[in-house]
């Protein structure tokens, strides 16, 4: 995996059994090996990363096999290398010396638990480098004979029952990953005897049908961005570019952020098709109706037929979720990558709402991919890049939100105008020419043929205006322009806050917390517009 590509990789996390039994070796490694290509095929637009901390036994076979397939490695270490190493034997040593080598990363992990009032034990480390690979994993290997934990240290048993429960004490909010979200193939890994199956059985643990929608979405975003137009200029001033991890980041927001325009395109130009194809069909049937044009009824039937084409392009392209959830991707690592810019390991997975969490698990599980890794080195200023740029940007915005609410409005009153006034006409017509509730005042010959006409045009009008209302309505305009309005307010008492107090951790949380939730907002009520012929 190159760290700049457009493509959020899928983490294959690595737990197991320090002590194999050496006849099962070789059986293991295969088993391993064999599931990893299963992966890697049908996975087939994504790349592969393997994440662990290169136990003696399970970890080093696992990131051997992962070698021969060429997929990379971040070494996630309980504890700096040198003092790591002390505990293998001299031959695992030299396979844990090569493997941290080829690997693109090599970091003791941060805590995710308070430290306890005695200290930093061995034990307490090795629970954290458990806890951080089973939460930033898609899928965790477990060689693992099945059996509980037997005592409160961290060993394979518990990495697994901290995806399966969630069985740990983060120092901030709950645990994320969870057996909705994250898989665990667990690779049956006998201990001293044989145990009732043969080593190297494979079996699946979590919501199997949960953990395949996430793996395919987001192998299916990094299709998507091969035909994606190049992604624009970074938001980042030029220091940034020394992070790689940071330019990755970025450039999958820039990415998602383009293929959500995209795909909004082709969801307005879906909404706008159906609205006319809904008043062409209205317009010929009353032909049909009142004119007795019979050959109006193909017209119908032409109109039926290209809603049912509109609707069908939609559900096939799926544009109107793509639109969304991808539009939800740009802002999540949007956030992320600022977060990082300023120098906090805050991950903006950990920010999200549950709401989130559960109806977007895919993007959670592509920012706990992304933020393996070490934390950010450097500090920098948020404010010109991030607080002035929304602002800026949202006002921009609403002014162009507005103009569009306008529009609408503009349009949608004047149907309605048109259509009162076509009311009137016939109202009129009936009173002068057809004696309503008098002597008629003119005589009009063929006053049947009038009627029929003013019939069509009325009925013709009124469905336009029902028409373009419920377009417009779709967009939601009103509440763009309200988000946009909100969100500038908030940014501008973000920004006297820390020419008050400064850079500090707990504005960085509220800023990016309140960023993420309004994006949430903003994808819970695009969600009610799906295109459909009701329209």
């Amino acid at each position: 995996m190159h760290k700049t590509d457009s493509m959020i990789p899928i983490v294959i996390g690595v737990t197991g059994h320090r002590a194999i039994r050496k006849e099962d070796e070789a059986v293991l490694y295969q088993a391993v090996k064999t599931e990893l290509e299963k992966l890697q095929r049908k996975y087939r637009d994504s790349p592969f990363v393997m994440l662990s901390s290169l136990a003696e036994g399970g970890g080093l076979l696992c990131a051997e096999a992962g070698e021969e397939l060429d997929i990379p490695l971040l070494a996630a270490l309980p504890m700096p290398e040198e003092e790591y190493k002390k505990g293998f034997s001299s031959s695992a040593k030299d396979q844990f010396e090569h493997q941290c080598g080829r690997a693109e990363e090599v970091f003791p992990v941060p805590p995710a638990e308070p430290l306890p009032k005695e200290g930093a034990d061995r034990q307490y480390l090795f629970r954290q480098a458990g806890i951080f690979v089973s939460s930033h994993c898609h899928i965790l290997l477990a060689l693992w004979d099945g059996n509980p934990g037997t005592d409160a240290a961290c060993g394979t048993a518990d990495a697994v029952d901290f995806v399966l429960s969630g069985s740990y004490d983060p120092s901030y909010g709950l645990p994320l990953r969870t057996a909705d979200n994250t898989g665990i193939l667990h690779v049956f890994t006998p201990g001293g005897s044989t145990g009732s199956r043969a080593a190297g059985t494979v079996s699946f643990l979590g919501d199997r049908e949960a953990i395949e929608d996430i793996l395919r979405k987001t192998d299916e975003f990094n299709r998507n961005t091969r035909n994606c137009p190049q992604a624009e200029k970074s938001r980042l001033p030029e220091e940034a570019s020394g992070d790689p991890k940071l330019a990755g980041m970025e450039k999958i927001s820039l990415t998602a952020g383009r293929l959500s325009s995209m795909y909004a395109k082709r969801y307005r130009r879906v909404l706008a098709l159906l609205a006319a194809a809904s008043m062409i069909l209205t317009f010929a049937f009353l032909m049909y109706d009142e004119m007795q044009a019979i050959w109006m009824i193909f017209v119908c039937g032409i109109m039926l037929f290209g809603a049912w084409l509109c609707r069908r392009y939609a559900v096939r392209s799926d544009c109107h979720r793509r639109y969304i959830e991808y539009r939800a991707l740009a802002e999540c690592f949007r956030v992320q990558v600022y977060l990082r810019y300023a120098g906090t390991a805050m991950g903006a997975e950990q920010l999200l709402s549950w709401t989130q969490q559960a109806e977007t698990a895919w993007i959670m599980a592509a920012l706990c991919a992304l933020t393996a890794g070490k934390s950010p080195e450097e500090t920098h200023d948020i404010r010109e890049c991030w607080v002035e740029d929304q602002i800026s940007y949202h006002e921009n915005a609403r002014k162009r939100s507005g103009y569009d609410r306008k529009i609408s409005e503009t349009v949608v009153n004047a149907a309605l105008f048109v259509s009162i006034f076509l009311y009137l006409a016939a109202v009129l017509f009936e009173l002068l020419c057809n004696g309503l509730w008098m002597t008629p005042a003119f005589h009009v010959a063929n006053v049947e043929l009038y009627r029929t006409g003013l019939k069509i045009f009325l009925g013709t009008v009124s469905a336009v205006t029902l028409f373009i209302a419920n377009y417009y309505g779709r967009l939601s305009l009103t509440r763009v322009y309200s988000d946009h309005q909100k969100m500038a307010r908030f940014y501008k008492r973000i920004r006297d806050q820390l020419a008050r107090y400064g850079q500090t951790e707990e504005l960085l949380t509220v800023l990016a917390r309140e960023e993420l939730v309004e994006n949430g907002n903003w994808c819970s009520y695009q969600r009610d517009n799906q295109p459909d012929i009701s329209l």
